[in-house]
């Protein structure tokens, strides 16, 4: 692949496996009737912004992950109090718009001190209008319009604490299911590209040729079928052509390639390492539709279990800081992957959504796991933890992790000064 090439898909690889994960979020909390503030794909300060309907869809400068905003969980709500002066847009006999600031500048509105207000339950306020107390019924999706900022007011029943705890564990447990379902899908579609290997097959086919690499400097190109090797026949012994490779670090061998239904001779010098830079594999054949379905199930078992072995090294200190990886190392490793071809790149992209299931189920403050294991408490005790202190749990959670991406992302740079 293109530099370019490689750069978009990896890219875009990532944008794909952070947004299902959060579309998972989007789409159920929505289901269950839950105000969905904003869509965000990544942290930080917003590089792109636009609004559709009741949410606000973000793009944020740090590529790390992305977050579901949903009514009574976000921190930005404006209040609004009695003895506040205010002006009300009226449509309909509903207040559609508050305005909290630049009042004598709002045109076609009803301006007051409010003497009673309720936005989340009985939606209705009592504005003083130069001595006339006027009750006003206000709009389930009224804004509150404050420095040029529009926030929906969110009715009791469209915050996510007014959600039965079922929907509420749904809206969480997508995410990581969107992960785990596009893993699979990519697991599957990994084999239909990259095919069966055929048995007993007399051939050995080089299914990707590294640039500048000696392979690519002879001319070797995907998909040519080797036969001799210095006048010795291959037949298909992947082995014997590895080693006879290994065996001629910097010496010219004489290949014999089949392609395009005519024998070619090329010489090709294997570098001081003994490699060649080709990927040598055997003849594939199409998959079936069943023998795609168990390759992705048994891989990802195979995968599931590799990656709670690497946990369970983590816990017991069996890694070394240098065996972690944060957004630099991974860019760094995808970036490798999507050299070698797309069927590469997409297994490296089953693996990673599988991984990001997995993590975020982990009962670790912060992250999805955490915020099931608070809502299955509350359907034990009967009653919701207190939000507060689950706030406070989740922020210090939230803060180790981001400490964490910054040390294992210094570690990176380190790594690369290093080199």
């Amino acid at each position: 692949m293109q530099m370019i090439q490689v750069v978009i898909s990896t890219v875009l690889m990532f944008f794909l496996l952070v947004s299902l994960h959060e579309w998972g979020h989007f789409y159920f909390a929505r289901r269950a009737g839950i105000l969905v503030r904003e869509f965000a794909i990544g942290f930080g300060p917003k590089l792109f912004s636009v609004k559709q309907g009741e949410t606000r869809y973000t793009l944020r400068l740090l590529p790390v992950g992305g977050f579901v905003r949903m009514a009574g969980e976000d921190p930005e709500t404006l209040e609004v109090q009695p003895g506040q002066a205010i002006a009300v847009r009226i449509k309909d006999d509903r207040v559609t718009r508050l305005y909290l600031d630049r009042l004598d500048e709002r045109s076609n509105v009803l301006r007051g001190e409010i003497k009673a207000i309720d936005l989340e339950k009985d939606l209705h306020m009592l504005l003083d209008v130069d001595g006339d107390i006027q009750r006003l019924e206000v709009h389930p999706q009224a804004q509150l319009v404050s420095r040029g900022r529009e926030t929906q007011i969110a009715p009791i029943d469209r915050q996510f604490a007014s959600k039965p705890v079922r929907k509420r564990a749904l809206a969480i447990f997508a995410g990581p299911v969107m992960n785990f379902i596009l893993a699979f899908v990519l697991f599957a579609l990994y084999l239909l590209l990259n095919g069966v290997p055929i048995e007993n097959s007399n051939k050995v086919i080089i299914s990707g040729v590294q640039a500048a690499s000696p392979a690519a400097q002879a001319g070797l190109v995907k998909g040519d079928w080797v036969r001799t090797v210095n006048d010795q026949p291959i037949d298909g012994n992947l082995d014997t052509f590895i080693k006879l490779i290994g065996g001629s670090a910097g010496k010219p061998m004489k290949w014999v390639v089949h392609r395009k239904g005519t024998d070619v001779p090329i010489t090709v010098t294997p570098g001081s390492n003994g490699k060649v830079g080709i990927y040598p594999g055997p003849e594939m054949r199409p998959p079936g539709a069943v023998e795609t379905l168990r390759f992705a199930g048994i891989t990802m078992a195979d995968m599931t279990g590799r990656i709670f072995e690497g946990f369970r090294k983590l816990i017991f200190g069996e890694f070394k800081l240098d065996d972690l990886g944060g957004p630099i190392k991974t860019t760094q490793v995808t970036v490798q992957i999507a050299k070698q071809g797309l069927p590469q790149l997409i297994s490296w992209a089953a693996v990673l959504s599988l991984y990001l299931g997995i993590f975020n189920l982990l009962p670790i403050p912060a992250l999805d796991g955490s915020r099931l294991m608070f809502l299955g408490l509350e359907a034990v005790r009967g009653r919701p933890i207190d939000p507060n202190r689950e706030s406070m749990v989740h922020f210090i959670g939230f803060a180790m992790l981001m400490l964490l991406m910054v040390v294992v992302t210094y570690n990176d740079i380190l790594g690369l000064v290093r080199k």
